[in-house]
């Protein structure tokens, strides 16, 4: 019998008609003292109906009988709270989550609370929390309600990396430099790294419902373009880059993934353009070196190449992937020595660092090298190959086309003797210039 009266007040409750509901749920335990429901739930609709200190009252009976009930935690939190009592709101949300981990309303209410309590970064970083568990929970109203209040509590520093200030503000901002694209513990890091490890499906996925819920993020279209550029859906990957760069989200990682889909659409000119702006904004970020040395490889420009390899190697002596790739840039101007000790290097902090992908990578390109061609060998050609190469620019495909032409014109003659001509050439035509 207490559970049809139960039943009854659950349909009185869902009508909003809370005296009814009360008179039900107290019949229900009438009938049935340990009725741990009953007491939630009438606590629940003394509470709608503003009696707050008998709401307190049932839900207390309820964890009595029932200790591990995390909504009556909940519940008995937002009574207090009604009460101003912050302290016991909040021990009862941690008691909540303790139960629940992923009891997204409470983090939402811990915000509220460690907001009234005056500490903003941890109430941005509760309601960031929240947000999380509701997209997780494709609960798209309550996850942009969670946002909107992120949104009115950060600083100003934060809003201008997302182009939310002045022309003015954004001038500051460059000169301090942009915000990183996340933090160590935010949820994109989570997506990014998701997609890392090859879960690219579920990393888009929770992308595209963040952008339902906020379609003005800049910092997710960003983060989609990456994972779309590590699925091979360049062009797509281009347009979630631009998207985010036309919404203020000006990060260095933008034009640095940018520049990389770029390079491999064959946009060697637009890629280095990107790589140049994402440079000016962080100068130090050894990976956007590698990437613009990796694009001058690809237009055959290996002088610059292996600058920008250098560059990222005085920034940091530990980047295996620097030395690897300034080794195969030295492979295509013959100083084969020089290749062999880069590669040596690579493989070494690849073992230290146990990556054995990139370590059996970088030895298998190290067997190239232990059957020299004989034009490798030819220490002459060598050297007139690299001062051909200093000539043109370090562009050996220029290069190359020039000796055509000079076998074109003079066939038959040895190797040696077409890059003599060719070097006599150009440094005549050099000498006439000036």
């Amino acid at each position: 019998m207490s559970q049809e009266y139960y039943n009854q007040g659950l349909e009185k409750l869902k009508q909003k008609n809370y005296k009814a509901a009360i008179e039900q749920f107290t019949h229900a335990l009438q009938e049935n003292p340990y009725f741990a429901d009953a007491y939630r739930y009438r606590g629940l609709a003394y509470y709608e109906s503003g009696d707050i200190y008998q709401a307190i009252s049932d839900y207390s009976e309820c964890l009595k009988l029932n200790p591990r009930n995390g909504e009556a935690y909940y519940c008995r939190a937002l009574t207090r709270l009604e009460l101003k009592n912050l302290p016991g709101s909040l021990d009862d949300i941690e008691k909540a989550i303790n139960i629940n981990i992923n009891y997204a309303a409470a983090y939402d209410l811990r915000g509220i609370v460690r907001r009234k309590q005056g500490y903003t970064t941890d109430a941005i970083a509760n309601f960031k929390k929240a947000a999380d568990l509701y997209l997780r929970q494709k609960d798209k109203e309550n996850c942009r309600l969670c946002l909107e209040k992120i949104k009115q509590l950060q600083p100003k520093e934060y809003q201008t990396a997302i182009g939310q200030v002045t022309q003015e503000s954004r001038h500051q901002q460059s000169k301090n430099q942009n915000l990183p694209i996340v933090s160590e513990d935010d949820y994109f890091t989570e997506l990014l790294d998701k997609a890392e490890r090859g879960d690219t499906p579920e990393a888009l996925e929770d992308l595209n419902w963040l952008l339902l819920t906020d379609p003005q993020d800049g910092k997710a279209y960003c983060c989609r373009g990456i994972v779309r550029f590590k699925q091979g859906k360049y062009q797509e990957a281009i347009s979630d880059f631009n998207q985010a760069l036309g919404l203020d989200f000006r990060d260095a990682i933008v034009y640095r993934s940018r520049g990389k889909v770029r390079s491999h659409l064959g946009d060697f000119q637009g890629a280095i353009k990107d790589f140049n702006s994402a440079i000016s904004m962080d100068p130090e970020n050894t990976s956007v070196y590698v990437g613009r040395g990796n694009t001058y490889r690809e237009m055959g420009n290996y002088i610059g190449a292996i600058e920008d390899y250098t560059k990222a190697i005085e920034y940091d002596s530990k980047n295996a992937h620097a030395y690897y790739n300034r080794g195969i840039a030295y492979t295509y101007i013959e100083e084969v020595q020089r290749a062999v000790d880069d590669c040596q290097r690579a493989i070494s902090i690849f073992c230290e660092k146990e990556d054995w992908e990139n370590y059996q990578t970088v030895l298998n390109h190290m067997k190239k090298f232990k059957s020299p061609s004989p034009e490798i060998q030819k220490t002459n050609d060598e050297v007139l190959r690299q001062r051909l190469l200093r000539l043109v620019g370090g562009h050996w495909a220029i290069a190359e086309r020039l000796i055509e032409q000079a076998k074109h014109y003079y066939p038959g003659m040895s190797e040696e003797w077409y890059l003599e001509t060719v070097i006599y050439d150009l440094e005549r035509d050099k000498d006439d210039s000036n």
